[in-house]
C-alpha cells in the first residue's frame, strides 16, 4: 500500500523558482557568460522557466538548450524497457562558457554524471553548475547542487513526482511512500 503526500503546489514551486533566480543574478551578476542547459525531461521546462525569469529581469537574452542524456547512462542496458529518447538541442558554443545545468529531482547523481559526460562532448566548458528543484539526498556518487529548490530527505524506497504543467496539465510535487 502506497501513501501520497503533496510536498509542492503551484504557488510554492512559483516562490521556489523565483528565489533559485535571485540566487543566480547574486552568483552571476551581468550573465554576461552564462548558458543554461535543461535536462531532459523536466530541467528543460525549469531551465526554460528561469531562463525567461533572468531574461526579464537582466534585459538580456540567455542562451538555453535541451540534454538527453539516455545514451549515457550507465544502467540502460540492464533496464527493462528500453530508455525513451529524447532531443539534445544545444545551439550555442559551449567551450569556455558557464554551464547552469537544471534537473528536477537530485538524486543518486547518476544522472547529472551522465549530463556532464554529454556536455564534455561538445566542448570544455569553463564551468559547470547544478540547479535542482529537490535535493532527495541518498547519493550514490560524489555530486552535489549549487543552487536547490527544496531539501527533501527521502529514503530510496520513497519515489518523487515532479509535475509540470507544460507536460502535465498541473504544477505539482508528490512524495510516494510504499
Amino acid at each position: 500500500m502506497s501513501e501520497q503526500s503533496l510536498i509542492f503546489n503551484q504557488q510554492q514551486i512559483g516562490w521556489c523558482i523565483e528565489r533559485l533566480g535571485l540566487e543566480i543574478r547574486e552568483s552571476h551578476g551581468d550573465t554576461e557568460n552564462l548558458v543554461l542547459i535543461g535536462i531532459q525531461r523536466r530541467g528543460v521546462q525549469l531551465g526554460e522557466r528561469i531562463t525567461d525569469l533572468l531574461t526579464q529581469k537582466s534585459g538580456k537574452e540567455i542562451p538555453h538548450g535541451k540534454l538527453d542524456i539516455n545514451l549515457y547512462r550507465d544502467d540502460w542496458t540492464s533496464l527493462e524497457n528500453q530508455p525513451r529518447i529524447n532531443s539534445t538541442e544545444i545551439p550555442f558554443e559551449v567551450s569556455g562558457r558557464n554551464i547552469l545545468l537544471v534537473d528536477d529531482v537530485l538524486f543518486t547523481g547518476r544522472t547529472v554524471r551522465s549530463a556532464l559526460e554529454a556536455i564534455i562532448d561538445f566542448g570544455r566548458p569553463n564551468k559547470v553548475e547544478l540547479l535542482v528543484l529537490l535535493d532527495r539526498g541518498n547519493r550514490e556518487l560524489p555530486i552535489q547542487a549549487d543552487y536547490i529548490g527544496k531539501n527533501l530527505s527521502t529514503s530510496p524506497h520513497e519515489h518523487v513526482d515532479v509535475n509540470l504543467k507544460e507536460l502535465d496539465g498541473v504544477d505539482q510535487v508528490l512524495l510516494q511512500k510504499h
